[in-house]
């Protein structure tokens, strides 16, 4: 089945980094306020979420989550959280290691929409 966000090797790498340093993470992709469209990255509970945040799946161990608005923007496309050098978000657990999250993104296939229930 098509899995709605994956990680790629060096995104995998910062997580393990980050869960050594601060326990269990989670990533919520920002919706575009201070920190644009950036996944930030925050340790489990730091952020209150709410019955609007869809949980994508796991990447890491750690879960992915979004609002439900973006989501209906996003659905049709597989989320892939990458890394690149740069400073991250500041309310980002990323933000100091010189290395930032980013979400990359492609279009489902037709079978992969249909194992997902989306057509």
């Amino acid at each position: 089945m098509g899995e709605r966000v994956k990680a790629t090797e060096e995104a995998l790498a910062l997580i393990h980094l980050l869960r050594d340093k601060h326990g269990p993470i989670m990533f919520h992709q920002s919706g575009g306020c201070c920190d644009g469209s950036s996944p930030m990255c925050y340790p489990v509970g730091d952020l209150i979420l709410g019955d609007q945040d869809v949980c994508l799946g796991e990447v890491g161990d750690a879960q992915f989550y979004m609002h439900k608005n973006q989501y209906e923007y996003w659905k049709h496309t597989q989320i892939i959280l990458d890394v690149v050098d740069g400073r991250g978000g500041m309310f980002s657990l990323d933000g100091v290691e010189g290395k930032r999250f980013l979400t990359r993104s492609r279009a489902f296939s037709k079978e992969e929409l249909t194992e997902l229930n989306l057509i």
